[in-house]
């Protein structure tokens, strides 16, 4: 049984005519499903995922306390909240596994069942 674990949530809109908020009630209740404290909420509103950290003040600041240890487990609505681009979404799941987070299931994060990853639409070789 999973609890006690301190949990961080990641969320993130590209517009400013959307909102984080209903992004972040459904994590929570997720995390209180699970037994699990949110003790942080890292936010980038009307940012696009894009940019890279260095763009985004809310990834840039959840992965600086995640070598602080600050939390045990990332939350995200979804995996393209994290970033659009591949190599960024590796960079960032080995920064994250260097650092002690802990992970459920690939895609490395707790996420809504809803997930849907766009990258899964990338060309394939077969496809030209």
């Amino acid at each position: 049984l999973m609890s006690n674990k301190r949990a961080a949530l990641y969320v993130r809109v590209s517009t400013d005519a959307q909102t984080v908020e209903n992004q972040i009630r459904e994590l929570r209740q997720v995390a209180g499903r699970r037994g699990w404290d949110v003790v942080e909420v890292y936010s980038d509103a009307g940012i696009s995922g894009a940019k890279s950290r260095n763009g985004r003040p809310g990834l840039d600041s959840m992965l600086k306390d995640a070598k602080r240890r600050k939390f045990d487990i990332v939350m995200a609505w979804a995996i393209d909240r994290l970033g659009r681009s591949l190599i960024d979404l590796l960079t960032m799941i080995q920064h994250l596994e260097a650092c002690g987070i802990e992970k459920t299931r690939p895609p490395t994060m707790a996420a809504m069942p809803t997930m849907t990853p766009r990258m899964n639409r990338m060309p394939t070789p077969h496809s030209r």
